[in-house]
Parts: structure tokens; sequence; C-alpha cells
């Protein structure tokens, strides 16, 4: 590194210690950005390689007892200078910024330095457990690093369709590979459309295994069962003298059995209906059946059912359900 950039670069600032630093402090800072940085865990983001040599060139200045005191003097006198290269081109007679602190120190302050430890050496011996060994950093630039641990392939996708009653209890389904081979996939009891199950080590191969398979469940829907979370919701037809008197009316539930469920009197359409437990059940909850009435009006009636409903209308005709309805409107 040139002597000019000891004047331009904060060493303390890119290891984010103090200049009163002690040893085990800057070593400590070193290894944590070092791990951070290294580009070889940041193949996704640019920027790594540049971040990873300065820190570098800090440690390997800042570890180093002498060259530190040669640091720290050089930042004290020349913070706030510019000073210009001597030799051919440079300012006739004048002695350039190498110059200067080359002879203050009894040798040349301007040795040439890379961004790491020198010469496409190793990281220092106490860092070699930072990435779990220490080697050559192969992804170029030509700085110290370490050889990249081995990695797992990539995962597949695919995706598969399956029936309303198997996302409730589980199932099994195959895959066929382009080589013929099938894959089982488990598909979970109370799996949701749009879930995904992983099959593991059928992805791609990789030196350090392979990588899974993600597979997308698509659930197909029922005609009568409708899923709402781990609740399952159900519409269920009474009639009118049911929903006027109260009733007991039978519901199908999701595992083939019945269960009663009270309709209270004077209960109106589309009121819902709670049944504890009789929803999805998963490894984690048990969702409820929630039972929707629908008030069924009936359409060809008889001279005696004619009668029946004509009496009952006069018997509440001073019942007017749009009494009201005329404020409600008002705007």
């Amino acid at each position: 590194m040139a002597s000019q950039d000891w004047v331009d670069k904060d060493f303390y600032k890119i290891l984010g210690v103090p200049k009163d630093a002690s040893d085990a402090d800057i070593k400590k800072a070193y290894r944590k950005l070092a791990r951070k940085h290294h580009p070889d865990q940041n193949q996704s983001t640019g920027g790594s390689d540049k971040m990873f040599k300065d820190i570098s060139e800090a440690y390997s200045v800042l570890s180093d007892a002498e060259e530190r005191q040669q640091y720290d003097a050089i930042r004290a006198m020349g913070s706030g200078a510019r000073f210009t290269a001597g030799g051919p081109g440079g300012p006739a007679g004048g002695a350039g910024f190498d110059d200067v602190f080359g002879n203050l120190f009894g040798q040349s302050a301007g040795r040439q330095r890379t961004g790491g430890f020198g010469g496409g050496s190793n990281l220092p011996p106490e860092f070699a457990d930072l990435f779990g060994g220490a080697g050559g950093y192969s992804s170029g630039g030509g700085f110290p690093g370490y050889q990249a641990p081995p990695r797992k392939g990539a995962d597949r996708t695919a995706s598969t369709s399956i029936s309303f009653a198997g996302s409730i209890r589980g199932t099994t389904i195959g895959l066929r590979e382009p080589s013929g081979e099938v894959i089982d996939v488990r598909i979970p009891a109370g799996i949701r459309d749009g879930q995904k199950v992983r099959v593991r080590g059928k992805g791609q191969p990789g030196a350090a295994g392979n990588g899974d398979l993600m597979v997308t469940v698509r659930v197909k829907p029922h005609s009568f069962f409708q899923r709402d979370g781990d609740n399952i919701r159900v519409h269920v037809p009474v009639t009118f003298p049911e929903a006027t008197l109260g009733a007991q009316v039978e519901v199908p539930t999701l595992d083939g059995e019945k269960v009663t469920v009270k309709v209270p009197a004077g209960t109106p359409s589309g009121r819902t209906l709670r049944v504890k437990g009789r929803g999805v059940k998963t490894s984690k909850a048990t969702g409820d059946l929630l039972v929707t009435i629908d008030i069924v009006v009936p359409q060809n009636l008889n001279k005696d059912a004619a009668a029946a409903v004509e009496a009952f209308s006069n018997a509440t005709k001073d019942a007017d359900p749009r009494v009201n309805l005329a404020e409600k409107a008002r705007l």
C-alpha cells in the first residue's frame, strides 16, 4: 500500500474499533468482519471483494505492532494533508510522500500491499478455523481466503393435485421422474391448498449431498364441505316450520358420521351455528364445523298446505317485517 493511502484510509474505522483497541479487540473485530464479508459467503451480492480486501489490509497493519506504530504516526502527521509522489513528473526537487515517511522510519513506508497479507498467502494461522479450514481463495482477485466448503445441490420444484378427502385424511402420491423412477410424496393430514411438502434428498446432486424436492399441493374443491382455515363450513337447508318452531337436524361431518345440531326457534336464514371440534384435524389444532342455516321456501303446495299458510298469514298480519325499512333507506 502506498503511504498516501495510510493517510486516506482509517483502518480503525474499517474494523469498527477505537484507536486504543487492544490486540484482542482487533483480532475479534477482524474475525467477525471476515466471516461476514468473505466473497464466498456473499456470492449473490456485490461489493464483498473490496470490503474483504479493506478489512484484510486494516488487520494486516494494525495486528503488527511496528506497522501500527508507523501507521499511527503517519496518520497523526499527515492527516488533512495531500502529498505527491517524488521522482520524474513530480515537483522539482520536492520529496514525495513516500520519501518523507520512508526517511522518518529509516525504511520505505511505501511497501505495496494488495489488500491482504501479501503474496497471495492464506488467512493468518489464528483464523484457520474461521470458515472451517484455511485455503486459497479461488474466486479471483488474488487476496487471501479459504477453500469454500462443499455445498448441497439445488432444490427442485414440482406440483400435484389431490382430492379434498386426501387433504383432510392425508395421502401418498407418486411423482414419476423422466428416468422412470417414482418418488413417493407423503401428504400430511390437514394440508391446505397451495402449501408445500419437502421431500429431502430428491433435488439436484451436490458435493455435500442432494438438494430437496419442493412439491406444491393443490386441493380440489368439494361440493358440500368448504374449508375456512381449520374450520369447515356447510350450508344446511331447513323448513320454515323447523326454523320457526325450532328443531333438531342431522348434519354430515368430515369423518362420515353425523352430528345433531339444535336449530333454535326463530332462527333466520343465514344464521351460522358452531359445532366444536368437528373441523379439520392437524398436528397443531382441530377446527370447528360451522353450519349455516338456509330456510327453504316450498315451491308447490297442495290445498291443505296452501290453506294452512293462508291461515298463518291472517294470524300474523300485524307483524310487518318491513315497518322500519323506509327509515333505514333515508339518505
